[in-house]
Formats: C-alpha cells, structure tokens, sequence
C-alpha cells in the first residue's frame, strides 16, 4: 500500500483545545499537499478555514464533542451553524447515556435529524466504543444504518480507549452495506493504518499519519 493510498483515506485532524490559528493553518496545508481525505477541526474555525481555502480543502468538524451528552437542539444547530460555514463532513458524537438507559429511540431520532440536516454532505456517527458492550454495539450498528448516516465511527480519541480491530470486524457483520467504518484513536503506526484500511475502514482519523509516513516520531495532538 502507497503513502497515497493511506493518506486518501485519512481524515487529518487537530482537535486539541488549545489548538491556535497558527496550528490549524499548518494542518490544512498538510491536507492539501499530502491529499488528504479531509481535515476534521473545531467547529470555531470552520468558518476561518473555509474564508482561506474554499473548495480547495475538505472541511471535516465535530459535532456534540466529545461527550455527546448535549441537547439535540443544541447538536442540530451546532451543525446547522457547521455546514453554512463550509463545513463539508459531519463527526457527531451519540448520548451514551441513552445508549446505557436503553433509550435507542432517542438514539435514532437524533442521528436522522442530523443526518436530514447533513443532506448529501457527509455524517459520521462516533459511538465511543470503548463504553459500550458488544450488544449495545450491535444496536448501534442497526440504527447508525437505519438513520441513514454515512459512516459508522469507533471513537472520539477523547475515550479511554480508541479503535480496535475487534470492533472494525463486528461493525461489518452488523451495519447496512451502505455504510461506512472509520476508525479513529490511537492510530500511531504504518503497520495500524493498514490493518485498519484492509480490514475495511473507509476512513481513518488520525493526527500522527503524515509525521508517520515522513519518518519521523509521530507527535498526536
């Protein structure tokens, strides 16, 4: 597999919070000369970003970031605001505690409003693995393709832990065709990029992925 090959698939990210204009300037230009999936940054620099690059550049933002615990009123027009400033991908982040309440409608219900927002944009729906058992998974696996979004995401990178390929296996046997799997958190290695892509992940979500494939010591923000 090609240095190219893996950056077409990497949403290059910086969601650190003391993340300054300097640094998300420097991602971008790194998305651009490295042709990177996307750049997924902090929704408070959609607007700036796209000021600078316009259609050059793939924005991707988070919505509901990093817990997920937020209204939904608040997430819809947290993306509202996202997509009218030239965001192009969505990265929502579920209610776990829905999921642990067993309020899955809730669940779904908030995912197709996203997703009727997103309309032929780009919506990925990070779950946070590393919370949940393999049923309730499997649950999400079911509504993430019954909403209609267009990705079905591991992790935050905010978790204690991140993706696993134990879960990339599961979300195949579970999710609807048209879905697609990105993995994100601790992905520090060549070695894990590829794993990842060929046990099918569309997408991965990474910020060490070019200082990887450079040679040298990959630094995560």
């Amino acid at each position: 597999m090609t240095d190219q090959q893996i950056l077409s698939r990497v949403d290059h990210t910086l969601l650190k919070a003391s993340a300054s204009w300097e640094d998300i300037q420097k991602i971008a230009e790194q998305g651009l000369k490295y042709k990177t999936a996307s750049v997924c940054i902090p929704p408070s620099y959609v607007k700036s970003l796209y000021d600078t690059y316009a259609e050059k550049l793939n924005i991707c933002t988070v919505i509901g970031f990093p817990l997920g615990y937020n209204l939904p009123v608040a997430k819809i027009k947290e993306a509202e605001q996202a997509l009218a400033c030239g965001a192009s991908e969505l990265d929502m982040v579920i209610n776990i505690g829905h999921v642990k309440n067993g309020n899955y409608d809730n669940v779904l219900d908030e995912i197709k409003a996203l997703k009727k927002i997103t309309g032929d944009k780009i919506l990925k729906v990070i779950i946070e693995t590393c919370y949940l058992t393999n049923e309730e998974k499997i649950c999400l696996c079911k509504i993430v393709s019954e909403a209609g979004a267009d990705f079905i995401k591991t992790s935050t990178g905010f978790g204690s832990a991140g993706a696993v390929m134990e879960d990339i296996v599961l979300f195949k046997e579970h999710i609807a065709p048209n879905v697609k799997i990105k993995a994100a958190g601790g992905i520090k290695t060549r070695e894990d990029m590829e794993a990842f892509i060929n046990a099918g992940c569309e997408r991965l979500g990474t910020s060490s992925a070019i200082s990887i494939l450079e040679g040298s010591t990959a630094q995560a923000y």
